[in-house]
């Protein structure tokens, strides 16, 4: 038995069960008219649900207390049957529970339901912590909805970064090869190494004198080519007056100053530089080398207390108290203007500000892209179907920069395993055009760094 809330996060969950009936109460289908109003992603979900609800009841050409055939509408992956509360069901429940909430009365449902059907298991499938706790109380089966989970433990989310074993060097001397090319060396390895490596991964030795650094480029059969790093943690290298500050702050720089890489996650605890070096490497590639025309940042705007209220002024003003962070950043960047005085700082400041456009996810459905820097900031609020909408947005010569924290995520209904930034870590890595660093080391402050364990 489906919660209503089940259907409006997933309105394919449906199609998910596989060989297993499906029974949606009439409050399900009541609770999903009253929501199907608006323009919000719940409302849209609850809509697309309805359809799939009249298709498949269209379809039908049994009595439809007999059960719906969910592979009625081609999906071979669902084989069971839909059935719908066709009559009152009327099971007493104790006392204290309202009878008059949505939920008390679903719970009604599958009380009644797990009585009259003992030739099988019922189990109420619900997003809603407090529902499931409710219908444990009462006795019956209740499991959390886990079809839209990439990971179940997020511990072994793809990090972008593997450590060589410390006998890399004596194992694989024999069969390398290496050489140099446009300045930049190549190393070609193989051996059961390779088998755990992806591309675009990054490896590093730092017992070896001097220590390793090296990103895999290239991997066929049992070969696989690495070409070492440049070095940012080098002042020579700085991006936009910008030294990487640890090992995962340089393998991230390597990927965003990449032109062949057109997507990049970054995922990191506060503090670790994730829009910093986003917004650094954005500067330098759209202001000093041309290769894109403009930077674009948005955000999910999920409030981390209560509601404020609406927002004066046009979309960029709206926009304004979601980008603290990005003015916080400018602020950083803009310090190296300090020795042409106020006159070249400010002058500075507002040549930076015209290159940077701040944006509404509401209105970017349509639009295409065409070589820009975008940046995806809070991502880990957005939702799998959001971060499609947002990542397909992109058109000739853009690069797509989502960068997040999976253990803030504001979202209802979201959790580390089912974020859309876990989402698309897990299924764009290995793809020659994408790159994912893990960063692991707080940079902000020795109060931020203490907070964040101790806290």
């Amino acid at each position: 038995m489906l919660d209503t809330n089940v259907l409006m996060h997933d309105p394919t969950s449906l199609f998910r069960f596989e060989e297993h009936d499906i029974f949606l109460p009439m409050m399900t289908l009541e609770e999903l008219d009253s929501h199907k109003k608006g323009m919000s992603e719940l409302a849209r979900n609850a809509r697309q649900a309805s359809r799939s609800l009249d298709a498949l009841v269209a379809a039908c050409r049994d009595p439809i207390e007999q059960g719906i055939a969910l592979s009625s509408l081609g999906n071979s992956e669902a084989t069971g049957r839909l059935f719908l509360q066709t009559e009152a069901i009327i099971e007493a429940l104790p006392a204290s529970l309202p009878a008059g909430k949505a939920d008390n009365h679903i719970l009604g449902v599958v009380r009644a339901l797990s009585r009259a059907r003992t030739d099988c298991d019922v189990v109420l499938v619900s997003k809603d912590i407090n529902m499931r706790v409710k219908a444990r109380a009462l006795g019956l089966t209740a499991e959390d909805y886990t079809n839209d989970k990439v990971l179940e433990d997020t511990d072994v989310l793809y990090t972008g970064v593997l450590a060589l074993p410390e006998d890399f060097w004596e194992r694989h001397s024999k069969q390398m090869e290496s050489w140099q090319q446009a300045g930049t060396t190549f190393y070609r390895i193989a051996g059961p190494l390779v088998s755990e490596l992806l591309i675009n991964q990054f490896v590093f030795l730092e017992s070896a004198t001097p220590p390793f650094y090296a990103q895999v480029k290239e991997i066929r059969g049992k070969t696989a080519v690495l070409r070492v790093l440049r070095d940012y943690l080098h002042a020579k290298n700085s991006v936009w007056g910008i030294t990487a500050r640890n090992r995962e702050q340089s393998f991230a720089l390597n990927l965003l100053m990449d032109a062949e890489c057109d997507f990049v996650t970054l995922i990191g605890q506060a503090g670790t530089g994730k829009t910093l070096l986003g917004l650094a490497a954005g500067l330098a590639q759209t202001l000093e080398s041309r290769r894109y025309s403009e930077i674009i940042v948005t955000r999910a705007t999920v409030p981390l207390g209560e509601d404020i209220g609406f927002l004066p002024g046009t979309e960029e003003e709206k926009m304004a108290p979601w980008m603290g962070a990005l003015e916080d950043n400018l602020e950083v960047l803009n310090r190296g203007g300090d020795a042409a005085g106020d006159w070249g700082r400010a002058a500075a400041t507002d040549l930076i500000r015209s290159r940077i456009r701040i944006k509404a996810m509401s209105f970017m459905r349509g639009r295409t892209f065409i070589s820009k820097y975008l940046i995806i900031d809070e991502a880990q609020n957005l939702t799998p179907k959001q971060m499609k909408t947002l990542i397909t947005r992109a058109g000739p010569g853009t690069k797509v920069v989502c960068v997040g924290n999976i253990a803030q995520i504001d979202t209802p209904y979201l959790t580390e395993g089912s974020s859309g930034l876990t989402y698309v870590v897990d299924r764009f890595k290995g793809w020659p055009h994408a790159g994912h660093v893990t960063l692991l080391r707080g940079e902000r402050s020795r109060l931020a760094d203490h907070a964040a364990e101790a806290l």
